[in-house]
């Protein structure tokens, strides 16, 4: 028995769960677990680039902290179309179109090469304007500059490689890119130092190494999975024959993702935005925020987890004529997010002080991050309700309506509510805008969700081809009815 069919043993796969029949909990459960494994690992790359950055110089630490931002907004605006290849094979799947499921993903695929080529111009043309824009130091500028302009030329391998989890969390197997992903992680870890610090044969690369790195370990994750999905032994299967760029389909993902990639950027931008706010205060304030975001980070894993999961389950119920089963597992994620996250919240209320102080020694930063934590963390089921309703709307393809929701919640309450509240209540008015915008946010959700308008977003119907031989080029815009 291989590594890989020991390590899969491990977890459920889709043919061991039906996700359009029998129970919601434990086929929810086996989708999500393994897709919090793989944004745990996501995180290794930036903590083991942070690690030997840190032990090379401060201004190369310093230009890492610059440039993770910058990779993730670049990403942001392509991040659509990964989520418009995971709905439309989710729905497909459910259905019982196979050929389409393919046709969708090989044309997600081809699509999200192209965007990734033209962010990655773009990145590397202006980085350099943006890093002084944002207030990167001349000792600074240098480092952060090298790493996004190796990221930039890069980013169709790092793109790539989350298509190829979403389109096989689409199908349901959530597992084959988790394995994917630990060997990425592993070989990241082990080309870092030499490739900094210049040991054995290497050249002495600094920032740049880390890049290099990055890019290179992600590129053996995106031949694998390509790899993987031409075979079509596990998940969703491509076909080359089916890659040739079909506009009509692009306007199929770009309605769908264009809205998602709105959602991502403004997540993105809301965080940058904030950060505004936050520096009119001392560095203590600043310091606060960051922990306490960072621990936000880690506790939400698991509803973004659920979310994922959700999308698909909802999307393939969509596509197999089942939106009450869809509805049942948002609802049932929904109240277990709520569960689970408010009795985080409770330990993090209870313990705020030792949380903090695990990141800092500074007794003014602990206080003013415990006062951070604690005002929100009664909220935190809030937050994994308002993420479960988002998950399905986005399985349904009303992903304009995720988008509305998270503009609504981030852009027109949370900002407005930080600044005017830091003007009359200090950092504790920036604080309590969490707690207004969460309990909008999931306030909106249940209610929209509720109304039911998502129920007749089936995105296969156009799209049901007889007779159709594999390999075949399907027409999803439904030109040829």
């Amino acid at each position: 028995m291989s590594v890989l069919d020991r390590l899969s043993g491990l977890f459920k796969s889709k043919e061991e769960f039906d996700l359009t029949s029998g129970g919601i909990g434990k086929p929810l459960f086996y989708l999500a677990l393994p897709i919090v494994i793989t944004n745990l690992l996501q995180t290794a790359y930036n903590l083991a680039d942070t690690f030997w950055l840190g032990q090379y110089s401060t201004e190369a630490l310093a230009a890492i902290s610059f440039g993770f931002p910058l990779v993730f907004l670049l990403i942001s605006f392509g991040f659509g179309i990964s989520i418009a290849g995971s709905v439309l094979v989710a729905q497909y799947v459910g259905a019982g179109q196979e050929e389409e499921a393919e046709y969708a993903a090989s044309q997600t695929m081809t699509f999200a090469v192209l965007a990734s080529v033209v962010l990655g111009a773009v990145g590397y043309l202006f980085v350099e304007d943006v890093l002084r824009l944002l207030g990167a130091s001349p000792e600074v500028l240098p480092g952060a500059t090298a790493y996004m302009q190796v990221i930039s030329l890069g980013i169709v391998f790092l793109f790539g490689f989350l298509v190829f989890i979403s389109l096989m969390r689409g199908y349901g197997d959530t597992i084959t890119p988790m394995l994917v992903m630990f060997g990425s992680v592993a070989v990241n870890v082990a080309l870092d130092p030499f490739l900094i610090f210049g040991w054995w044969v290497f050249p002495e690369l600094g920032v740049a190494g880390a890049a290099y790195a990055t890019v290179f370990s992600r590129s053996l994750a995106l031949f694998v999975g390509i790899a993987i999905m031409l075979k079509g032994d596990r998940g969703v299967r491509i076909h080359p024959r089916q890659m040739l760029p079909d506009p009509g389909y692009f306007r199929r993902i770009a309605a769908l993702g264009g809205p998602a990639s709105v959602e991502v950027t403004g997540r993105a931008l809301s965080v940058n935005f904030l950060l505004v706010v936050v520096g009119l205060f001392s560095t203590t304030v600043v310091a606060a925020f960051g922990i306490g975001t960072r621990v936000f980070s880690v506790i939400f894993l698991p509803a973004i987890a659920v979310a994922q999961a959700v999308e698909t389950m909802s999307g393939q119920n969509i596509g197999a004529g089942k939106p009450d089963r869809a509805e049942a597992t948002a609802d049932f994620a929904a109240k277990t997010m709520f569960v689970v996250l408010s009795a985080m919240g409770i330990v993090v209320f209870v313990f705020t002080e030792p949380i903090v102080a695990v990141f800092t020694t500074d007794p003014a930063v602990v206080d003013e991050g415990a006062n951070f934590l604690r005002t929100v963390a009664p909220t935190f089921g809030l937050l994994g309700v308002l993420r479960a309703y988002s998950g399905s709307f986005r399985g349904a393809g009303k992903t304009l309506i995720s988008a509305a929701i998270a503009i609504l919640a981030l852009g027109a309450v949370r900002l407005p509510v930080a600044w005017f509240g830091a003007q009359s209540f200090g950092p504790s008015g920036i604080w309590w805008s969490f707690v207004v915008s969460n309990v909008v946010g999931a306030a909106v959700a249940v209610v929209w969700y509720k109304q039911g308008t998502w129920r007749d977003a089936d995105v296969t119907q156009p799209d049901v081809v007889d007779d159709i031989d594999e390999g075949d080029v399907v027409d999803p815009a439904g030109t040829d009815d």
